[in-house]
């Protein structure tokens, strides 16, 4: 396993500026201090079965842990399609959610209140979105992810309670948005820090 390829280091300057005004809005760069983030390079096996490196931006003081989860998923041959930064879409939570982007940071509230998304302390994870969509009441998000709400429908994608995925992230210390109480997000990670 090439290690270089599950690194770590501090955001550098070029991926801050590319976040600037997308996932770190300009109204709110004075309430994020980059320096409690980390950049992750990591390994992952896509939905073609080639390796692909994917990038990170999560909460330093969850960074060597995160890197320890994806190594882990990466050696049991775990399928992630894509894993790029939500600036890549503009920080449009629903247009990389559809296009299957898994993904953590993202300085936002969560949809529907005034509260501040775990996605913007940079301790939650969406995996595999458009296969585990985030479902509430009649809501589907992302939109294109409808057949997938459908737990019963083939999907081997699915994020399941107990599963592989569930059972390592949750042997972390992690909360699965599959067990809240007022929606059912499964492909969203948690830690409460």
């Amino acid at each position: 396993m090439a290690k270089e390829y599950f690194t770590v280091q501090d955001v550098p300057k070029e991926i801050y500026w590319k976040m600037l005004g997308k996932s770190i809005p300009i109204e709110c760069k004075d309430k994020v201090d980059i320096k409690d983030f980390q950049y992750l390079k990591i390994f992952h096996l896509g939905f073609d079965n080639k390796v692909h490196i994917g990038e990170m931006i999560v909460n330093k003081k969850i960074s060597c842990e995160v890197l320890e989860i994806f190594k882990k998923l990466y050696e049991i041959n775990y399928k992630i399609e894509k894993m790029k930064l939500i600036d890549e879409y503009n920080a449009d939570d629903e247009l990389s959610m559809a296009d299957n982007n898994t993904s953590c940071f993202c300085y936002r509230k969560i949809v529907g209140k005034n509260k501040l998304s775990y996605h913007a302390m940079g301790t939650a994870i969406d995996i595999n979105p458009l296969y585990n969509p985030c479902v509430q009441e009649n809501n589907i998000s992302p939109a294109n992810a409808v057949i997938y709400a459908d737990r019963k429908v083939e999907n081997e994608y699915k994020i399941s309670k107990n599963d592989v995925l569930y059972n390592l992230f949750t042997s972390f210390g992690w909360n699965w948005g599959g067990e809240l109480p007022d929606k059912i997000d499964y492909q969203h990670f948690y830690k409460i820090l």
